[in-house]
């Protein structure tokens, strides 16, 4: 495989169709454990495939086959998806989820206009171990993984 053989990292992002079709597929028994084990047998196949574990990275897959409560389980049950044993990465970036959250009579809840929620889950993601994000609003992750980190050393030193 020529991931393997260029041992680079490889992002498995969980998804069950292209754009056209990927909200009728927002059917699971539980969606932490279905998105949990396809990702497991993905990160299986790339193993398989001669990719290098530690170049293994996870990413739940927000909003692709996910329509509003599916996205907050899996955000509400990081630790599930760490126990795959992989770095994971979160795009919640200005998804319609996100927007939904916000949307209340008067508000905008245009994709423009979800960054501010965009950081929140930004700085809830860090704070969980995430290891990246992807967002449009680099500089305001920037700042909340930094007040993340700030707050976590702070509470390290009086231990």
């Amino acid at each position: 495989m020529t991931v393997a053989a260029l041992d680079v990292d490889y992002i498995a992002m969980h998804w069950r169709a292209h754009s056209t079709r990927m909200d009728a597929l927002d059917v699971y028994d539980d969606v932490v454990a279905d998105v949990h084990n396809a990702l497991v047998r993905r990160v299986h196949a790339l193993q398989d495939a001669g990719i290098a574990n530690e170049r293994i990275i996870v990413d739940p897959g927000l909003g692709f086959a996910k329509v509003g409560q599916s996205n907050w389980a899996l955000l509400a049950h990081l630790d599930v998806l760490r126990g795959i044993g992989h770095r994971i990465l979160i795009g919640a970036s200005r998804k319609r989820f996100v927007g939904a959250a916000i949307e209340r009579e008067g508000r905008d809840a245009s994709a423009a206009s979800r960054d501010h929620a965009t950081t929140a889950i930004t700085a809830l993601v860090a704070e969980r171990g995430v290891w990246a994000v992807r967002v449009h609003d680099a500089g305001a992750a920037r700042d909340a993984i930094a007040v993340v980190s700030a707050w976590q050393n702070a509470d390290h030193t009086q231990e």
